[in-house]
């Protein structure tokens, strides 16, 4: 089975608040859908977390070396463009264009040989996952607004990030997560994402370890991004001193830029994001070098149904996972797909069993949601 082309579709219309402070625009396109197309009639589908103007610039580069080429062999071939990239690759857009033809091709894989991508991955240690859904923090009284609504929805642990948190003063972040805390109760998790990589942020080792401190006084399961993403030995600090989790990751891209941080021991959990990182066969690297560590690997998803079925798939073929990130709510998770996600009276996830990545797409959905408005 060749592959013969390689489509991109923006999504836009009902782009998530991503909580940067250049301001919020529902238009703008941020995830791309990748479909690899095959001369046997068969369809991959992939998500990138970047712009189509992005990913179809890095296929100028990929195409040559991906038209003609076996189409069930996600991990050579993808390795195969990493090193043919090697001089204008090698991380940013190429890697998040790799990322979604890598999925595609999972997913095709799964579709030829009537397995889960799960199973091809390596096998399923569990055939469900706790879902947190991810929030944004809001003023006080919104913010108990949204926290319901998640929580209704089935949702048992929430992370909750960005805005004015680490923006205003400690005793607005205190009262955010005394909020939070006083309105979802004892009994459902919460996780707290600074927003280190905003742009010029801040804040240093000082303020995170203190921050860490208030934070573990609520519970809180785990503190994410709370420096910028390049400060390897304040996070490494930070780890060591910290009273809860410290996590990041999301946005390295390629296993070889993960390793310091898994060698030093900088962080307790890594997030990857397979729609950035290398897709699903990075992010399988990645996942077992972390475990070589025992450092927990929970996947970033600020993403689409197809990036958080792939997420799934991850998580069922680790030996040690705990969550998967569900943005809340979001279209492009939702409207999408013709069977949507539903979450169990536990608030957990069941993990696809069906082959490939399991979705079943809705192209009235992803049509409604690609054009131009």
């Amino acid at each position: 089975m060749k592959i013969t082309e390689v489509r991109t579709i923006p999504l836009r219309g009902e782009t998530p608040d991503g909580g940067w402070a250049q301001g919020y625009d529902p238009n703008e396109n941020l995830h791309t859908l990748v479909a690899v197309h095959t001369d046997e009639g068969l369809i991959g589908w992939g998500s990138c977390y970047t712009s189509q103007a992005l990913v179809e610039a890095s296929l100028q580069l990929l195409r040559p070396h991906l038209i003609g080429e076996c189409a069930i062999e996600p991990e050579r071939v993808c390795e195969k463009l990493h090193q043919m990239t090697f001089w204008q690759g090698r991380g940013g857009a190429v890697t998040h264009a790799i990322s979604g033809v890598d999925i595609a091709l999972w997913d095709l894989l799964g579709k030829v040989s009537g397995q889960p991508v799960a199973r091809l991955l390596g096998g399923f240690y569990r055939d469900r996952i706790k879902p947190y859904g991810s929030l944004l923090f809001e003023e006080p009284p919104i913010l108990r607004e949204n926290l319901r609504a998640a929580v209704s929805k089935g949702f048992r642990a929430i992370k909750l990030g960005w805005h004015g948190f680490g923006r205003r003063s400690r005793q607005y972040d205190e009262l955010l997560v005394k909020t939070a805390r006083e309105t979802v109760g004892p009994d459902v998790e919460i996780m707290v994402d600074a927003g280190g990589s905003e742009q010029f942020w801040p804040h240093g080792y000082k303020w995170a370890v203190e921050t860490a401190r208030m934070l573990a006084e609520y519970g809180v399961v785990w503190f994410e991004e709370p420096l910028p993403p390049d400060d390897i030995e304040g996070f490494r600090l930070l780890r060591e001193h910290a009273p809860l989790p410290i996590s990041t990751g999301e946005v390295l891209t390629r296993r070889q830029a993960f390793l310091p941080w898994l060698e030093r021991g900088a962080v307790d959990i890594i997030q990857p994001d397979s729609t950035k990182c290398g897709g699903l066969s990075e992010a399988r690297r990645i996942g077992w070098m972390a475990y070589d560590r025992n450092i927990l690997l929970v996947s970033h998803g600020w993403n689409t149904a197809v990036g958080l079925a792939a997420d799934l798939h991850l998580a069922a073929a680790l030996p040690v996972a705990r969550y998967v990130e569900y943005i809340t709510p979001s279209p492009y998770i939702e409207e999408i797909v013709a069977t949507p996600f539903t979450l169990d009276e536990e608030g957990m996830l069941p993990i696809p069993t069906t082959p490939g990545l399991g979705l079943n797409l809705d192209p009235e959905g992803i049509e409604r949601l690609s054009r131009i408005r």
